[in-house]
């Protein structure tokens, strides 16, 4: 997935547009999904709401002190259906909880690519230079 976000700031109010896959410089397209950052707590907690037509996604990134210099990062991810029956709904939970779980996995493989950028961040605004750079990935 590649998250663009519209403005400079990241922080709570702040909208996205989500496409899946790599854009490569390539605008979003046209009606690609739309989101907001709805709670924003640095260091702390990322929400996000993600309205389909049909659903709503929310994601809930947690952060905390793991010791060690380390941390530890929590992710949920919510569904809301819009329509439909609760016998639909039931009929679809299975697929829903597949597609979760290689979303969730896909997110968690991206945070070496986060704390990389993360970290250019910090050595741009230090005036440092970092050559592991190259070509950073859209996340």
């Amino acid at each position: 997935m590649s998250y663009i976000l519209d403005g400079p700031a990241t922080g709570q109010g702040t909208t996205f547009v989500c496409v899946p896959g790599r854009l490569d410089g390539r605008p979003p397209p046209v009606g690609a999904p739309r989101g907001e950052i709805v709670e924003w707590c640095p260091e702390q907690r990322v929400v996000t709401r993600l309205e389909l037509t049909p659903e709503v996604w929310t994601t809930t990134i947690d952060f905390a002190d793991a010791g060690g210099g380390g941390t530890q990062i929590a992710i949920t991810l919510t569904h809301e259906p819009c329509g439909g029956g609760s016998a639909r709904q039931r009929l679809q939970r299975a697929g829903l909880q597949r597609m979760m779980r290689r979303t969730v996995d896909a997110e968690l493989a991206k945070i070496p690519d986060h704390i990389d950028q993360a970290d250019h961040r910090a050595d741009e605004s230090s005036g440092q230079n970092s050559d592991r750079l190259g070509d950073r990935p859209e996340l």
